[in-house]
């Protein structure tokens, strides 16, 4: 499982998926002898592998402890001997929760880890990728297994740690830039691998930037940040969610609507901020050096403060703007774009509502949907009646991966679309592989993240695949590597992918056939854009 996003802890809970493959690389790998690679720190030792070298637990920055604890990230020291980089790094403090993550309360852990093909004296340099992990609260770089992408794809991909949470999107009235040191340190792993990349075989000018729901998100916040400009040529998001609201209910019952999803107002982090001080008896001119002192465990355990503390803040130096303000005003990164989303994103939160203890009952569909949509219930039940579906969990289910991810989607992509060539995707496998067992009665379907282990295919998870799914997956993989080398998603052998910038083409991509789908018409967009403007 991988990585995600939101604002209580039940939300973190359930966007805790994406954090985890089933299997990580360093439990699988082959090595069968060491190499050394000089960084400008020092000499590592990595392994190599039938076909692929992997560099792992490699320092992008300074350990962010004790003073440095919640500051941007400084350059790493360098070191005299030549470093092991044979297993991978600690992970960034979390709380392990139901569905992912583990526990850490290790501060020192701004590691990132490279994974390249087999390589020869007189290569070219490789296209080069670098992967944000989701959840933001939980996960690591090492558990996403790129050794098939690396090599299938002749890419090199670089998976990063970044401080999370409490530690991560922390803000205080005393602390500057507050919200978002763990958006800084994926800018300093992009700066690192513009200065080292060369050294693995990888082209420093020809990076291009990927994650996943809250790692998507955080891609988005990079191209509208002043500070991340020049340091990526192209950027992917998977089912992320720049211009994402949520109705009331919509994860669980207990939640109000959320106008902006995903981001906090810097006035809003620095007042958590200083709630949380006050708890922890830290108040006055001092109030950041006693907060200093507090054990990382304590930290972690402060009420909802992983939580809270998820998402990072908007109206200052890093985000000078609401996020969706700035797309809309064009104030965005010119790169070429790769973006998409699953086509039942939604079946995986209503999965863990479900087995959380929240399940929608049959009878009780309507005053969900009243709930969610008010005065519009009756016309959204009509739309998505519950006579259409197995029973009320698919059928909101259905009613919010429209409302929620592909409304949102198609807005932010038509945004980038006015100056960027766009490419836009809808993953359709709704028989995939299950990262985590859904409840009885609650298909998978292309789930939320169903997609990414297609892309990381490690070969515990290759195993499960068909023949139908393995040919997708490989469709994937050229794909991605295409867009990685060229900026356009086209391979011979593949079917043709047209520009969304020019043609409104989305392609569907699924085991019985890759090609068009009208994606408006297949989740109602024009029903949802007239009752949800």
């Amino acid at each position: 499982m991988r990585a995600r996003w939101l604002g209580t802890a039940a939300v973190a809970l359930a966007l805790a998926l994406g954090c985890a493959t089933p299997a990580t690389a360093g439990s699988e790998h082959d090595p069968q002898r060491t190499e050394r690679v000089r960084v400008g720190t020092g000499w590592l030792k990595g392994v190599v592998g039938s076909d692929h070298r992997l560099f792992q637990g490699i320092p992008y920055a300074a350990p962010p402890v004790g003073d440095l604890r919640w500051k941007s990230p400084r350059p790493p020291r360098p070191w005299a001997k030549v470093r092991s980089a044979e297993k991978p790094g600690a992970i960034c403090p979390q709380l392990p929760v139901a569905f992912g993550g583990r526990l850490s309360t290790d501060e020192d852990c701004l590691f990132l880890n490279v994974t390249t093909p087999k390589v020869s004296k007189g290569d070219r340099p490789r296209p080069v990728l670098v992967w944000i992990h989701g959840a933001g609260t939980i996960g690591s770089g090492d558990v996403f297994d790129a050794r098939r992408l690396a090599a299938t794809g002749d890419l090199v991909v670089v998976t990063i740690n970044y401080r999370m949470g409490v530690f991560g999107a922390f803000g205080h009235p005393a602390l500057k830039d507050s919200g978002t040191v763990g958006l800084q340190d994926q800018r300093a792993a992009l700066k690192w691998v513009r200065r080292n990349i060369a050294a693995f075989g990888g082209d420093p000018r020809n990076v291009s930037l990927f994650g996943v729901s809250f790692g998507a998100t955080a891609a988005a916040a990079h191209t509208l940040s002043p500070l991340s400009r020049g340091l990526f040529d192209k950027v992917i998001m998977h089912s992320g969610f720049p211009t994402m609201d949520a109705p009331a209910g919509a994860i669980y019952p207990f939640l109000g609507a959320l106008p902006v999803y995903g981001w906090k107002s810097d006035a809003d982090v620095r007042g958590l901020g200083t709630d949380m001080a006050k708890h922890f008896g830290c108040t006055g001119g001092d109030a950041l050096a006693c907060l200093r002192r507090i054990p990382a465990e304590k930290l972690l355990t402060y009420p909802r403060g992983m939580s809270i503390f998820q998402t990072y803040a908007y109206g200052n130096r890093e985000l000078p703007g609401v996020p969706e303000s700035l797309l809309r005003k064009g104030r965005f990164a010119r790169v070429p774009v790769l973006a998409g989303a699953t086509r039942d994103e939604h079946r995986t939160f209503v999965a863990i509502r479900a087995m959380t203890g929240s399940p929608i009952r049959n009878e009780d569909y309507p005053a969900v949907l009243r709930q969610a949509f008010g005065d519009h219930a009756d016309e959204v039940e009509s739309t998505y009646p519950l006579s259409r579906y197995e029973n009320a969990n698919v059928a909101f289910a259905a009613v919010m991966t429209d409302r929620m991810w592909a409304k949102a989607t198609k807005e932010y992509v038509d945004l980038y679309s006015r100056g960027n060539p766009v490419y836009f995707y809808e993953f359709a496998d709704r028989n995939p592989p299950e990262e985590f067992p859904f409840p009885p009665g609650l298909p998978s379907g292309a789930y939320h993240n169903a997609d990414i282990d297609y892309l990381f295919r490690s070969p515990s998870f290759e195993r499960r695949l068909t023949p139908a799914q393995l040919r997708l997956s490989d469709a994937m993989i050229g794909y991605w590597s295409a867009f990685a080398r060229t900026g356009r998603p086209a391979r011979g052998g593949l079917p043709a992918w047209p520009g969304y910038t020019t043609t409104g083409h989305v392609q569907s991509l699924a085991p019985d056939g890759i090609g068009p789908v009208d994606y408006a018409a297949e989740h109602r967009l024009p029903f949802w854009n007239r009752i949800a403007p």
